[in-house]
């Protein structure tokens, strides 16, 4: 066996869920199975994210074999990058092979040529014919995994699109300080500009902070702060507002807890283009991204309307075609728009009448659109809101992200343990996937919701059950 060398097989789920993984294996070989280009063929119709990416990997391939100017396809296609396509490359790149021969069924106890059965076939004929080096499968497909390591064959997860190996090491936007902190930084500035107190501190050892990170201080020295700017010798801090309180509230919203009270403040700020609030269900992501938009689109006008999106993945089975314009078509899958939107708009006087008339106020300024036709848009002095951002591959997330015009700000909310997708995992989630990317970005913020704040019932749930 070639020591080092790999052929690496892809299975057909992995290239309708990144195209670019042809090219994502360096120096090693990569072989397509015959049952793979059916399924890419059988999947190309349509427009969903899938098909859309069948249809790239269709291009690709064609693209390869016309620069293969009609050499024999048994010897290999090198896998140049097309034009266009800009990926870091570190070594030579190898060659992609087809399946050249005829299907044989890999188990003559399993006769029924399933598709993977046939994918197996492929790969034990492929290790057969090229026995000095190792072949590997690559699928995201567990029981395909399984199936694969029940022949010997050695299977892969496809890991290229993870954003962190261990999904604790995830940046969750809030840090306790030590007691001592005030004395560790004796040397700082402080000021007072514009109703906000600043303070300037000396960086010190092990102090990874990223912008607009929350920080505080527990015990009697309780304070609440936000890193501004950071550099590698210092740090300038701001002491964030306190939206606890019923004399400072946001849209009749105050926040219960110290996470609640750095979203809102996150929210609120118009400096910051992009927030992520992640946290289990209960802890008020939904509530204070709608409270915040709407004293931002109503009170202050710095937006001209809200725009209210998620992945439209069912928990259960699924109810059929609904009918109806797309505002109507979204409507079920927005119940905790509608959830929310009855403790925001419960007007204290005019009674059922007041509240009918805010309901429609509310409603000619916050519109539900459908992921599904977000390819091309562009969001002018928009609040956009994402739902269950969890459930977003990373290309959808950056379709989403990229559709943001000039005065707009853009809202993830999600729970990673409550993924529905099939194939993404916590460390692939779109949502993970831009939390760890925009961390560093001084327009961006995020944080991690820990508590929950529905009732005593929900929290015992969550814990029990």
């Amino acid at each position: 066996m070639t020591r080092g060398k790999r052929i690496y097989v892809l299975d057909t789920n992995v290239l309708m869920h990144d195209p670019t993984a042809l090219f994502r294996f360096e120096e090693h070989d990569v072989f397509i199975p015959m049952t793979v280009l059916e399924e890419l063929d059988a999947a190309k119709k349509g427009t969903s994210e899938t098909s859309r990416n069948a249809r790239q990997v269709s291009r690709f391939l064609n693209e390869l074999m016309l620069a293969a100017n009609g050499r024999p396809i048994e010897e290999g296609v090198e896998l140049r990058l097309p034009q266009g396509l800009q990926l870091s490359r570190r070594n030579k790149p190898g060659r992609l092979y087809f399946q050249t021969t005829a299907h044989v069924v890999a188990d003559k106890r399993s006769p029924r040529t399933l598709p993977d059965n046939l994918i197996l076939a492929a790969i034990i004929a492929v290790r057969e014919s090229r026995p000095r080096e190792r072949v590997v499968l690559v699928s995201k497909d567990i029981n395909l995994r399984i199936k694969a390591k029940i022949y010997g064959i050695p299977a892969e997860d496809y890991e290229n699109d993870r954003a962190l190996d261990d999904f604790s090491l995830l940046y969750n936007g809030v840090t306790q300080l030590p007691d001592d902190f005030w004395d560790r930084h004796g040397e700082l500035r402080s000021w007072s500009e514009r109703g906000h107190t600043f303070y300037e501190v000396r960086r010190r050892k092990g102090e990874d902070w990223h912008p607009n990170e929350n920080l505080y201080l527990a015990g009697d020295d309780e304070v609440e702060l936000r890193v501004l700017q950071v550099d590698a010798k210092k740090a300038l801090l701001q002491i964030v507002d306190d939206y606890r309180h019923g004399s400072h509230t946001v849209w009749g919203i105050q926040a219960r807890n110290r996470e609640q009270n750095f979203a809102l403040n996150a929210l609120m700020d118009p400096e910051i283009d992009f927030v992520t609030l992640l946290g289990t269900a209960g802890t008020g992501k939904t509530l204070l991204a709608l409270a915040a938009g709407l004293a931002q689109v109503m009170d202050q006008q710095r937006y001209r309307e809200i725009i209210m999106t998620r992945a439209t993945v069912s928990v259960g089975e699924d109810i059929g075609f609904l009918p109806g314009t797309e505002e109507e078509k979204m409507t079920p899958w927005m119940g905790a728009l509608t959830d929310n939107l009855e403790v925001l708009t419960n007007p204290q006087e005019g009674g059922a009448w007041g509240r009918a008339a805010t309901n429609d106020l509310l409603a000619s300024r916050i519109k539900i659109r459908s992921m599904n036709f977000m390819r091309g848009r562009t969001f002018l002095s928009r609040y956009v809101i994402i739902d269950e951002a969890q459930n977003m591959t990373p290309k959808q997330m950056k379709t989403l992200v990229t559709r943001a015009g000039p005065g707009s700000k853009i809202v993830c909310l999600g729970n990673v343990e409550q993924i529905d997708t099939p194939y993404l995992t916590e460390t692939t989630s779109g949502l993970t996937y831009a939390v760890d990317r925009f961390k560093d970005w001084q327009h961006s913020a995020h944080v991690t919701l820990r508590r929950g704040e529905r009732s005593r019932l929900a929290d015992y749930a969550s814990e029990v059950l």
